[in-house]
């Protein structure tokens, strides 16, 4: 299989425009016309992980966490991401990265970590904003239904838990072709009146270029007119980390003691103990400290997240309880997502779970 039949899936749940500008998602190393047979999945890629995708002829690594964030200035082998890359090219291995994209998506990391606590009324924390874009399109009547339902199968029209949403006024449009033209009604060079619809929808801009070419697609028009207007609304469909509400109130001890279950470690870091019940509950995988204000905000009794700094973990102020489970185990779980999303859309390529434990972090 190729690589960009691979890549596309993956980027379509996680499109690259969500990843934070400091990151470096996407194909790290290779090129997309690659093919393969089988990819190895984990969180990391390290050298162990190379020498495991050659053991199980894997000629794909898909990981979480970009095995290069910065710029190579050499490829001597005196680092690690340097030997790792030599190594990789050497057994032609490509390699591919979704980070802070699988992050900041609605049914990424954070989600699957809710997944695992087993919350309810699960949302962003802090929704992302400047994502969202209006589409304005002029339509003749006759065409409005199939041209909707275009822009609606490409992903337009989504207000939180509503789907097909649009707004359409029904007016006069005119246009006059020239001598090179064929117009879909009326004739060249004379100017026509065609009864049209305004219709109006939303999408989120990493949508934009497949919304725009299912339009003109459906549309009759041979130049079809329409607006993109960006917006101030907030996207509850991304953003960073998320909220989400225990079936039953549980006492703080249980509920690290169920943390240190569900991510399978024996040490939490946390803040003094309330003495208070725990019913919602806020996460954010890998290094989420920055949120922990915003938890509070949300009204949150808890905190899970990694990564967590001395002197950040006064920032609780006794208003939340603030618990550091761990950056990799924070993210563990990505390794599901990856399996479980390309299982479902490409069912009969073959993937392996690394199991390479690639946590540089260790505890006596």
């Amino acid at each position: 299989m190729k690589l960009s039949e691979i890549i596309s899936v993956i980027e379509s749940f996680a499109p690259l425009s969500y990843q934070e500008p400091y990151d470096n998602a996407g194909l790290i190393l290779g090129n997309e016309d690659m093919e393969t047979e089988k990819a190895l999945i984990t969180v990391d890629v390290t050298e162990d992980v190379i020498n495991e995708a050659v053991e199980v002829n894997a000629g794909l690594i898909i990981s979480h966490h970009p095995v290069i964030f910065d710029g190579l200035k050499k490829l001597t082998g005196d680092t690690y991401t340097e030997r790792i890359i030599i190594k990789a090219i050497q057994n032609n291995l490509a390699i591919y990265a979704a980070h802070t994209n699988l992050d900041n998506i609605g049914e990424g990391v954070n989600f699957k970590i809710c997944q695992k606590l087993g919350l309810s009324d699960i949302k962003i924390l802090t929704p992302a904003d400047d994502e969202l874009r209006k589409l304005v399109t002029f339509v003749p009547v006759d065409h409005a239904d199939s041209v909707r339902s275009a822009i609606f199968s490409a992903g337009a029209g989504h207000i939180g838990n509503y789907g097909e949403c649009s707004y359409n006024i029904e007016g006069l449009g005119t246009f006059k072709g020239s001598e090179d033209t064929s117009p879909y009604a009326g004739e060249k060079g004379k100017l026509h009146f065609e009864k049209e619809l305004r219709i109006e929808t939303i999408f989120p801009k990493a949508l934009r270029q497949q919304v725009i070419s299912a339009l003109i697609a459906a549309h009759p028009y041979e130049e079809v007119a329409y607006d993109i207007y960006p917006l101030d609304n907030i996207y509850a469909g991304a953003g960073k980390g998320m909220t989400g509400k225990l079936e039953n109130d549980i006492d703080e001890l249980t509920f690290l003691k169920i943390l240190k279950s569900i991510f399978n470690i024996k040490v939490i870091k946390h803040t003094k103990l309330r003495g208070k019940k725990i019913s919602k509950v806020a996460v954010c995988g890998g290094s989420g400290s920055f949120l922990i204000k915003d938890a509070i905000s949300a009204g949150a009794d808890i905190f899970v997240t990694g990564d967590i700094k001395y002197h950040q973990f006064f920032d609780a102020d006794n208003r939340i309880l603030a618990a550091d489970v761990g950056h990799y185990e924070s993210e563990q779980f990505t390794k599901e997502i990856f399996y479980e999303l390309l299982k479902k859309n490409l069912p009969k390529f073959a993937l392996h779970l690394s199991e390479v434990i690639t946590n540089p972090i260790n505890y006596f």
